[in-house]
Parts: structure tokens; sequence; C-alpha cells
């Protein structure tokens, strides 16, 4: 399995498991969203909650030169710590929701 394929396999099963967790309040549905051409993915949610429409982005990754970029990141646990459980490197994690400057001092990728 190429690279590509193999980071790719990784994230959809990291987002997947987000689908099967319930929301304790509302009528709200986690969905996935997989562009594998594009490299993204996302992990949103819809729906209503006291009688308001309910829809926003939780998470958002994309594979930029080999390396994973969180664009947002709305879960407890951190997508970055799902994936050095993965044994992904964190010279491959890009915190992409963070200022540059932010991510200067971090442990992970730049860019």
């Amino acid at each position: 399995m190429d690279t590509k394929d193999h980071y790719q396999k990784i994230i959809q099963e990291i987002l997947i498991k987000y689908t099967s967790i319930p929301f304790a309040y509302g009528d709200i549905q986690i969905e996935t969203i997989f562009d594998k051409e594009s490299q993204r993915y996302l992990v949103v949610i819809l729906g209503r909650e006291n009688g308001r429409r309910v829809h926003g982005c939780l998470v958002h990754i994309d594979i930029i030169n080999d390396k994973f970029w969180i664009q947002k990141d709305g879960t407890e646990d951190g997508i970055a710590n799902k994936l050095l459980n993965y044994g992904i490197p964190k010279e491959r994690i890009v915190l992409g929701f963070r200022s540059l400057k932010m991510r200067e001092y971090t442990e992970f990728a730049k860019e």
C-alpha cells in the first residue's frame, strides 16, 4: 500500500469512529465527507437543537505534501493524538488551525 492510500485509510478509520458517538442533546446527525481526489476529509454535524438549525464542521483534515493538515479540530481528545496513536510522526502533522507563530511552540510540523 502506498503512502497516499495508507494515509487515507488512517484518516477514514479515525473519522468514521466519530459518527458512532451520539450527541447528548438535540436531534443532531454526524456525517463524514471524504474527497479522496482532493485529499480533504471532514466530519460535519447537522440537525436541530431546541428548534434551531445546527450545521457545522467538527473536523477538517487535508493531506498536503504528505502531511496531515488539521484545519479544524472540535474533538475533546484531539485528532493529532489519534494520528500519533496510529504511528504518524509529529513532523507529518500540522496544526493548521493554529497561527504559524503559535505552531513554532509545538512539537508538530510548522508547515
